[in-house]
């Protein structure tokens, strides 16, 4: 009876486990999660200046081990770097716009419960994440529109990414007040002046959602690149990088004939790997922290709610 007591202490309440305990608790497990993610990432930053055999002897764990930047004079020594990261920017720029602009239009109808065949397109759209034409056919069809050559092609294809449609179409279902549509419309307010001025402005925490997943996209995206885009000056950054990293890979090989030519030249392949991860991601590294706040409170009310 003593120990109930003792416990119920606190105005009346029963804690077990103090509130700064928890906090401790709580904070260390925040930490240890925050080293699991940001580890790998942090590696592969360690490993882009380490000599790669270290890397590979597992001597490079928390600090550089034989500093070099070798890596990154290799990558940057390739003029169509600059013009990688312009194109990129360019098709990163477009591509999100355009992305954000078709979910909105697409998403927003589909979000009035009254729209006519409304059940009709939304399976429509469903039905086109699981099943597809295949590569062969999308290439035909882009090259019978004379779209190949154009960066026009990296965006028309795949312009609805109904995966973040659905997801936009949820949030305007769960989190725009009906109420407010319908007294903009009752003053006069047609769909398309509803539309800009209360449906958009409310939902920018799911628009920087679309922003973000759309530039991750576009700023990854490669493979499209080099299917619709023969020229080389068209290339974006994820592609010349793949070309530097084929080029690196085929030299070390020819170089094995050489007698002491490989391991230098293998180790340079290895550096110009972590290097061009870096290069690549630290981009999307800078602007993330900037959109953080509304992806986390968009996506979670776009969430489906039961």
């Amino acid at each position: 009876m003593k120990a109930i007591a003792k416990t119920s202490r606190n105005n009346g309440r029963t804690t077990g486990i103090s509130d700064r305990t928890s906090d401790i608790v709580l904070v260390v497990f925040c930490i240890a999660i925050l080293l699991v993610i940001a580890y790998p990432l942090y590696y592969v930053l360690i490993a882009s200046v380490s000599n790669p055999y270290d890397v590979y002897a597992g001597k490079t764990f928390f600090l550089p081990s034989g500093f070099t930047l070798d890596g990154y004079k290799a990558v940057f020594a390739d003029s169509s770097i600059v013009t990688g990261y312009l194109n990129t920017i360019k098709y990163t720029v477009i591509g999100t716009v355009f992305s954000v602009v078709m979910i909105y239009l697409t998403a927003y109808p589909l979000s009035n419960r009254e729209l006519p065949g409304r059940k009709f397109l939304s399976i429509f759209f469903i039905i086109t994440m699981y099943f597809g034409g295949g590569l062969v056919p999308t290439y035909l069809i882009v090259k019978s529109t004379g779209l190949i050559g154009s960066m026009w092609s990296l965006f028309l294809p795949g312009g609805v990414a109904v995966g973040n449609m659905i997801i936009v179409r949820n949030f305007f279902e769960n989190s725009i007040p009906k109420e407010m549509i319908e007294a903009a419309e009752i003053d006069g307010a047609s769909k398309w002046t509803t539309f800009i001025r209360i449906v958009v402005p409310l939902s920018r925490s799911i628009m920087a959602v679309m922003v973000v997943f759309s530039m991750v996209a576009y700023w990854n995206d490669w493979f499209t690149a080099m299917i619709y885009l023969p020229d080389p000056e068209s290339h974006p950054l994820p592609l010349i990088l793949r070309n530097i990293l084929i080029k690196s890979s085929a030299s070390a090989s020819q170089a094995s004939t050489i007698s002491g030519g490989y391991a230098e030249l293998n180790k340079l392949t290895e550096l110009i790997k972590f290097s061009s991860m870096i290069v690549a991601a630290v981009p999307m590294l800078i602007i993330y922290p900037f959109v953080q706040k509304y992806f986390e409170k968009g996506f979670m009310a776009g969430a489906v709610k039961g």
